[in-house]
């Protein structure tokens, strides 16, 4: 079976053609339905990775990117909440704790919907989040400043750091209680609709039994780093979107060109070794970038006047394509990507 073939694809072009795509303009303005989030429970795309023992797919990673490409050209803002889920299923499948057994099943099985709160930890030494011992559990105090899907995840995987510089996550209702306060949903020029909020910390007190990873910060970050230096399907998912709004003789040669980026970022990915390869893994991401953007270009000047439309396809790829520019970003990829263009002729 290739990955074109799976099953998990066949019903992720399924939603994706008669549910999200047709419906992603009034997404984007509207937001992200709780119809769209019980569709890709009951699909099993949620459990895409997860363990088959806990009601997962454990499917290869070619499926995995295939299915998120077709979901971010679909609906980048449904693709963006559910592709937070993935992580903690991850995490969970990678743990001992006896919150394994609580939560990995529900959530590998589409029963519940995680999001996660840690890209913050990415800026130590600084400490947006702090955690202390208090009580037979965990206090958290400090500010989440990004936190995507809110009112549409049932639980979130939180994270800070520990007065012994430990990267600590651990799981939460996703919902309004003492010591947590979500701030008004965000106004963004893209992806809007993925009900992104900031959440207030203060006095959040958390069960041991909830803790699902503790590990030096400097042994998470040596895993965490590699990650945002390689090109994400979303990438290409949105950019072949846009490609398909283009007449075919002139998007015919950028999709040779993206097909073959693809494949050397991909590569590069499945590299055994993760930390090896830096420069040519984010040289890589750039040109992956300048892709997107010229494809998402390409789709608004066909376009035309009616591209300017808040309702149109083309404007909304457009923007989406600014929101991957700095999804995930970090201080070596922005150096990175800032280079490319520096030098970049056009």
């Amino acid at each position: 079976m290739t990955a074109a073939t799976h099953p998990l694809v066949t019903r992720a072009r399924h939603l994706a053609d008669t549910l999200l795509s047709p419906a992603a303009e009034r997404v984007d303005q509207e937001g992200v339905p709780v119809g769209h989030i019980e569709a890709i429970k009951r699909s099993g795309l949620l459990g895409v990775s997860a363990p088959v023992a806990y009601g997962g797919s454990a499917a290869p990673v070619a499926v995995v990117r295939e299915t998120a490409e077709i979901l971010a050209g679909a609906c980048c803002s449904t693709w963006f909440v559910q592709t937070q889920h993935h992580t903690p299923v991850q995490t969970l499948a990678a743990t001992e704790l006896p919150v394994r057994e609580r939560l990995l099943g529900p959530l590998a099985r589409g029963e519940l919907l995680s999001g996660v709160a840690y890209a913050h930890l990415r800026s130590h030494p600084r400490l947006p989040v702090r955690v202390r011992r208090e009580a037979g559990g965990r206090r958290f105090d400090g500010t989440v400043p990004w936190y995507t899907g809110w009112g549409l995840n049932d639980v979130l995987l939180l994270a800070g750091v520990t007065e012994d510089d430990e990267a600590l996550f651990a799981f939460v209702e996703a919902r309004e209680q003492p010591g947590l306060r979500p701030s008004e949903p965000m106004r963004l020029a893209a992806l809007t609709a993925s009900r992104t909020v900031s959440l207030d910390l203060d006095g959040l007190w958390v069960p041991e039994e909830a803790v699902a990873l503790r590990v030096p910060y400097g042994q998470w970050a040596a895993t965490d780093r590699p990650k945002p230096r390689n090109a994400g399907p979303a990438v290409f998912g949105v950019a072949r979107a846009a490609l398909a709004l283009v007449a075919a003789e002139y998007a015919g040669p950028l999709r040779a060109r993206l097909d073959e980026v693809r494949r050397r970022a991909y590569a590069l990915a499945d590299h055994p070794v993760p930390h090896e390869h830096t420069e040519e893994r984010l040289a890589v991401r750039a040109e992956a970038f300048t892709l997107l953007r010229t494809a998402t270009t390409a789709a608004v000047v066909a376009g035309g006047g009616r591209a300017m439309a808040l309702d149109n396809r083309a404007q909304r790829l457009a923007r989406e394509a600014l929101f991957l520019l700095v999804q995930g970003q970090t201080g070596e990829s922005r150096a990175a990507h800032l280079g490319q263009l520096a030098q970049s002729p056009g």
